[in-house]
């Protein structure tokens, strides 16, 4: 068991596809903006279209099907076949435990890489707090349904100031629940949790001190763990993933972005035209990726500068990592 960090790969393709934005939740701290990332359903028709044009980019490329809820949409299904048949390299399902139109049934282990559940807290008052009544109880009534059909499933625990004490009970619900992957994810100051004050994130000593604990913790009962690392060492090097890799957050309104610190904003690098991916003139996001500020992620430095800090000199006492650079341990 060795902690590593995953490093950004030349000309890696992740796409993060959200094929509608209508959800059953409403959670605290969700990005979604319909005024910004559009209120329609993808016809499966377009879904098939978007599959394709990433699929020629390269034909290691990982899908993730998002929301909204997924599996809202009828047609997910025959959308998880199309990407494996056209050689995506793994395709997950991005759920908040609901699992609408029967999808367990219509989908088979072989089709699908990972089954993800969100769960904001390991006990229901506290998940259910952000994520609404009951969501607990069903989550992980259905995740653990879904191990027992043979799937893969993984679980994002999404740690902010109002569930950071309930991280630590989490290795044992993962292992009760039958989950093989956990991801820990930081609180992105965007979407619902801008317009909500008890939304905040937790600071530097706590994330640094408890997150890689209970990472290492999980990792011992034989779970994959991966969490962002946030708050780089002094003598660490700041890289941007969109200056390395391929990561696509695409959008029913055909916005795509390169950085989901800047989904609140039109400033997508990328539009999908008839289905055809055309990228935007200056200034876009793309456009700001290559600065270099003290303070590390520049996008950091505009969207969410309040988990930064100075000194009495005015510098600053630490960088923020790109929020797609990871820590992995896996077993």
């Amino acid at each position: 068991m060795k902690q590593k960090t995953v490093a950004f790969q030349p000309h890696a393709t992740n796409l993060f596809f959200h094929i509608l934005t209508a959800c059953n939740l409403k959670c605290r701290h969700c990005y979604i903006r319909q005024d910004q990332h559009g209120s329609q359903t993808l016809s499966i028709e377009t879904i098939e279209a978007w599959l394709a044009l990433f699929s020629e980019r390269k034909k290691t490329a990982n899908v993730i099907f998002l929301g909204g809820e997924p599996t809202l949409h009828p047609d997910l299904s025959r959308a998880v076949k199309t990407a494996k048949a056209m050689g995506y390299a793994s395709v997950t399902i991005d759920s908040n435990g609901y699992l609408f139109h029967n999808i367990l049934e219509k989908v088979s282990p072989d089709d699908v890489d990972f089954f993800s559940f969100s769960l904001d807290g390991a006990t229901a008052p506290t998940c259910d707090a952000i994520r609404g009544e009951g969501v607990f109880d069903i989550c992980t009534q259905n995740a653990r349904k879904a191990a027992d059909k043979g799937f893969s499933t993984s679980l994002i625990y999404t740690v902010s100031d109002n569930n950071i004490h309930e991280l630590e009970k989490m290795p044992e619900l993962l292992k009760d629940l039958g989950i093989s992957r956990f991801f820990i994810q930081v609180l992105g100051m965007r979407g619902n949790s801008v317009q909500d004050p008890g939304q905040k994130q937790v600071n530097r000593e706590t994330w640094t001190s408890l997150v890689p604990q209970v990472a290492r913790e999980v990792a011992s009962l034989g779970i994959g763990v991966t969490w962002p690392r946030v708050f780089l060492e002094e003598k660490d090097h700041f890289e941007c993933a969109g200056l390395v890799a391929d990561n696509f957050f695409v959008f029913p309104n055909g916005r795509v972005y390169r950085c989901p610190l800047c989904e609140d904003y039109p400033i997508h690098a990328f539009e999908i035209q008839e289905n055809r991916l055309m990228e935007r003139p200056p200034l876009h996001e793309g456009n700001f990726f290559s600065l270099r500020i003290p303070e590390g992620c520049v996008m950091n430095r505009l969207v969410q500068p309040a988990n930064l800090r100075y000194t009495a000199q005015g510098t600053p006492a630490y960088r923020i990592a790109c929020c797609l650079l990871k820590e992995e341990i896996l077993p």
